[in-house]
């Protein structure tokens, strides 16, 4: 059977079109963010997926496998983007996809409630010469607002099938793949054509010609309109793709590119030539009606994003959650506490029954095994219970009238709004703010977000952050003291924030100089969560995997701790050695020596700071545990803490240098040695100088 795809000149056989040995074809998912365009890829594949970063890229991308009758079709889920008119990293491995590794079908997935944006991406593609399919995904939110498509008119103007689906409902997809099947041996009919001005139609036929000429077009695996668009508008960068990957028709294409006089009013006019496609086919393919749904997203938009109470409702929410946070992770904590020690109970009996040295069962299970099960028990519950709102808020549509909120203030501090969205991923891991910062466009303002993301506490932070609150500045019975507790880490947390905005707006000014760029932001419509999905997504794919993350560094880093504690020199343990070499230095901060070895060597996990400070005030050779938090108030008092000491821990917990994982992570999302070790510095210089300042000023 000779599958395949269009293209002026030129058919792509299946052979040349890029897939696995083990999938007979392949699909790409292309759409706008927050199109639903994951959710059709999870429904498809299943669990039939693995992820992994583009070739040379940071943007993460995901595929996975489904069969119908006997096949088995390889799809890949493209990041979001609005446009072939690569402007970031996410339009460029679309484009590039979609262009140059010759999918046998790109699914186009819209959302049925905004049909009319969403098609200027859709007449891109089928510019390219691909086998489209249009999916209009959301039909139900679409009904629910009143919102009717006629999807059969919009095939027959496309000349494309066009599918109506609800990516929710599993079921829905079987016209998906239907079509899928019916296509994938069928050529394609003359596609849909953008009308452009009457001088860029001539410019493309122009340059169409010399394309043929020098028999670039008879292999390149696009259409030759596509190209002679991408000449016009003067993209270089695709420009120099097609020079690389097909070098003996460098130099025509270079002389070509030379000879086109490109300027904004030509890129304006092939824009806008596509944005009034898409409306007019919107105009006579959508129907609306007018509905109180729509008339409530606007008032509610009026509230979350308006002046009086977006940001006492942003403050309210993060209040909200920290109070749940506190409240909902210290019982099941407890009980994985409780647990796990019981497990290294197990595992000393096993030693002892296998007769293994005393000194290797205490290095082995009371250190590193201890210090793993005090990092599982204190870090997950919390990470259980934050991860999930999170990715609620985002499901609901929350996060990005958050990012419009603070769009203002970052633009001021020399960033975007889009660093709104890295830093509250940030108040979960800071590992994961990071990767995060991936959406940012300007490699200038994903450095900013990337080097300023340790300035908010993570969820490593919030223990150390609740015990010193609970000991020193609770009051009340046991739910005010819950809500003074919250209320204080908000307050923290909010000068965080402000450090945030600061510290970008000096490296805006100095290292990082730069003028903010605009962004478009998309409000996408509010939707009702997948609770169940929500849940099993943030726990699979934010919480079990940066636990894993920290895992591999608690352990060693209980062998270290140990054989500190165990090793001594002359009477003195080397931990309490180091302690007190260190004693000048955290007194001059309003700390200890105490307070600074523990910061140290909780390098790779934050979790295990308060434990190594009591290993060190009783002398211990093992991690110590004192639940009682009076008990706990009472040992730091004996050992010299006042309410002075308590503010000046919050605030080094708040800024010093970040966790092992996110250190590694800044060196591999950066690839800069001077930048990772800037990520250091910046916060710890910040918490130094801080402290020092208030002690300074509360002494006089």
């Amino acid at each position: 059977m000779g599958l395949t795809r269009s293209s002026i000149g030129k058919k792509i056989t299946k052979k040349e079109s890029k897939k696995p040995q083990n999938a007979d074809y392949n699909i790409a998912l292309a759409g706008n963010p927050n199109v639903g365009k994951s959710t059709v890829f999870n429904a498809l594949t299943g669990m039939n997926q693995h992820t992994g970063n583009w070739p040379g890229k940071t943007v993460a991308t995901a595929s996975g496998c489904f069969k119908s009758r006997g096949k088995t079709f390889l799809v890949t889920d493209l990041p979001g983007t609005y446009s072939l008119m690569a402007h970031s990293p996410e339009e460029e491995i679309a484009r590039d996809h979609i262009c140059f590794d010759a999918p046998d079908i790109v699914a186009v997935v819209c959302d049925a409630t905004c049909l009319e944006r969403n098609l200027n991406l859709a007449l891109q593609i089928i510019e390219t010469g691909a086998k489209v399919i249009i999916c209009v995904n959301l039909l139900d939110e679409a009904k629910r607002k009143s919102i009717n498509i006629d999807t059969d008119a919009l095939s027959k103007i496309l000349s494309v099938p066009v599918i109506g689906i609800i990516g929710r409902q599993k079921r829905t997809l079987d016209s998906l793949i239907k079509e899928i099947e019916k296509i994938i041996s069928s050529e394609t009919s003359g596609p849909f054509k953008i009308k452009y001005p009457e001088y860029i139609e001539q410019k493309i036929e122009q340059i169409e010609k010399e394309l043929e000429n020098i028999d670039l077009i008879t292999e390149i695996p696009f259409s030759g309109r596509f190209l002679a668009l991408r000449i016009i508008e003067g993209d270089q960068d695709f420009i120099s793709k097609i020079s690389e990957k097909f070098p003996s028709h460098a130099d025509g294409i270079k002389q070509l590119s030379e000879k086109e006089i490109n300027n904004e009013n030509i890129k304006d006019d092939i824009v806008s030539s596509i944005v009034r496609s898409a409306e007019n086919i919107a105009e006579s393919t959508v129907k609306k009606e007018k509905t109180k749904y729509r008339d409530s997203d606007r008032k509610a938009d009026k509230i979350l994003t308006g002046k009086a109470f977006g940001y006492p409702i942003m403050f309210a929410l993060l209040l909200f959650i920290f109070w749940l946070t506190i409240c909902g992770a210290n019982y099941p904590s407890e009980l994985l506490s409780t647990f796990l020690f019981y497990i290294e109970d197990r595992f000393a009996d096993l030693f002892a029954l296998l007769k293994i040295p005393n000194i290797i069962t205490d290095a082995l299970v009371h250190g590193m095994y201890r210090v793993t099960a005090w990092v599982v028990s204190v870090m997950l519950p919390p990470m259980a219970i934050f991860f999930p709102f999170f990715t609620l808020l985002e499901d609901i549509g929350y996060l990005p009238r958050l990012a419009y909120n603070l769009d203002k203030p970052f633009k001021c501090s020399g960033s975007c709004g889009k660093q709104a969205l890295t830093m509250c991923m940030g108040f979960g891991c800071n590992a994961a703010g990071v990767v995060g910062c991936r959406i940012i466009d300007s490699p200038r303002e994903r450095l900013l977000a990337i080097l300023t993301n340790p300035f908010v506490p993570c969820n490593g932070r919030f223990p150390t952050l609740i015990a010193i609150i609970s000991m020193f500045f609770v009051f009340g019975g046991s739910v005010l003291s819950s809500v003074s507790s919250a209320l204080i880490l908000t307050l923290f947390v909010l000068f965080g924030v402000l450090m945030t905005f600061a510290v970008t707006k000096i490296l805006s000014r100095t290292v990082l100089r730069g003028e903010p760029s605009s962004f478009t932001l998309e409000l996408p419509p509010y939707r009702r969560p997948q609770v169940g999905k929500v849940i099993v997504r943030s726990i699979f794919d934010r919480t079990l995997f940066l636990l894993g993350r920290s895992v591999a560094f608690a352990a060693p880093a209980g062998l270290v701790i140990w054989l500190m504690a165990n090793l001594s020199v002359g009477d003195t343990s080397l931990l309490v050695f180091c302690s007190e070499l260190l004693d000048p230095l955290g007194l001059a901060l309003g700390l200890d020596g105490a307070i600074l070895i523990a910061f140290i060597l909780g390098l790779p996990a934050n979790e295990i700071v308060i434990p190594i400070i009591i290993m060190v005030y009783l002398s211990s050779g093992t991690l110590n545990d004192i639940s009682e938090i009076s008990a706990l108030r009472e040992l730091f008092i004996l050992n010299g803490w006042t309410w002075k000491t308590a503010v000046s821990m919050l605030i080094f917990t708040m800024f010093h240098w970040p966790c092992s994982t996110t250190i590694m992570t800044v060196k591999k999302e950066t690839g800069s040695l001077k930048y990772t070790l800037l990520s250091v510095l910046l916060p710890s210089l910040c918490g130094i100088i801080l402290c020092f300042l208030f002690n300074l000023i509360v002494n006089i």
